[in-house]
């Protein structure tokens, strides 16, 4: 089995970083309204897509074979479980 290097323009990764730094921003300024319920659910959305920015381009799984974002999905999964479980928990108190 033969590596390939991946040489990724540092322009990517400004990008990238711009986008963090703007989901960031968006984090703050929506924690400054009371969404009742959906506050949690705002945030996890906002987290989820700037973990999938930073997995994707500065751990470079773009990039990986599909063996290794099988492995990925499926721990991402399991975590999607527990933090499931860990809702209802909090829902049922």
């Amino acid at each position: 089995m033969t590596e390939h290097a991946h040489i990724v323009p540092y322009r990517t990764f400004f990008i990238v970083w711009g986008l963090l730094l703007l989901l960031t921003a968006t984090t703050v300024a929506v924690a400054q309204f009371n969404l009742g319920p959906f506050n949690v659910w705002v945030a996890l959305l906002i987290a989820t897509v700037k973990s999938g920015l930073v997995i994707a381009f500065f751990m470079h799984m773009k990039y990986e074979s599909r063996l290794f974002l099988l492995a990925l999905f499926a721990a991402l999964a399991i975590l999607a479980v527990f933090i499931g479980l860990t809702f209802f928990d909090v829902l049922y108190r």
